[in-house]
């Protein structure tokens, strides 16, 4: 499935630029993931996601496929696995910063390929909570460039937190919700005409 996002962030291309290839410094930023390893191409870490009552961690590598600095332009590939399950994720991400009236205007491609329970709600749930999530990053981005002062660099985290998974259904809102407890619904009844189904047989 294809998604596209846009955002904006109160700093001129030239200073938001360096800071989205900053991975360890903006990764507090990111919903769900945790950065376990940056040598300046490849990242090594974790998502987590909650579906109800299940949490689901997806463990792998994303590398910077291009870092065009003079079109601020930057395509980054992921992959991922279910540490427990046979899920995995997979995403092209093409990211492109224009300048705009002193700040900078941030545009988001992204191909995404989820297999495992979080592809049960659909490319449309996907996509409203990716635009949510988005939504966080770009709050919590333009709170870090607006707090760092000229000349002064935040201090790096040498050892990663624990993230809090991503929760789907409070993410996504109501409607999702509904639709988890209608499927939830229907799981049951079909697993009560089972049993009854047996039943008649013995």
């Amino acid at each position: 499935m294809e998604l596209h996002h846009e955002f904006t962030v109160p700093a001129p291309v030239q200073e938001a630029w360096p800071m989205l290839l900053d991975i360890e410094r903006i990764a507090p930023c990111m919903p769900g993931a945790t950065v376990e390893d940056y040598d300046g191409k490849t990242v090594t870490g974790s998502v987590k996601v909650r579906v109800g009552p299940i949490t689901v961690t997806y463990r792998g590598t994303a590398v910077f496929e291009e870092q065009d600095e003079s079109a601020h332009r930057m395509v980054l590939i992921a992959g991922g696995k279910e540490t427990r399950g046979q899920g995995t994720a997979r995403a092209t991400v093409t990211g492109t910063l224009t300048g705009q009236d002193g700040g900078t205007a941030v545009s988001v491609r992204t191909d995404l390929t989820v297999t495992g329970r979080p592809a049960q709600f659909g490319r449309g749930v996907l996509a409203e909570v990716g635009d949510k999530l988005v939504g966080q990053f770009a709050a919590c981005l333009s709170e870090r460039l607006h707090r760092t002062e000229p000349g002064v660099s935040e201090p790096t985290v040498t050892t990663p937190a624990p993230a809090e998974p991503i929760d789907l259904l409070r993410t996504a809102g109501p409607s999702v919700a509904r639709r988890a407890l209608a499927a939830a619904a229907g799981a049951v009844v079909a697993a009560l005409i089972v049993l009854r189904l047996r039943r008649r047989r013995h």
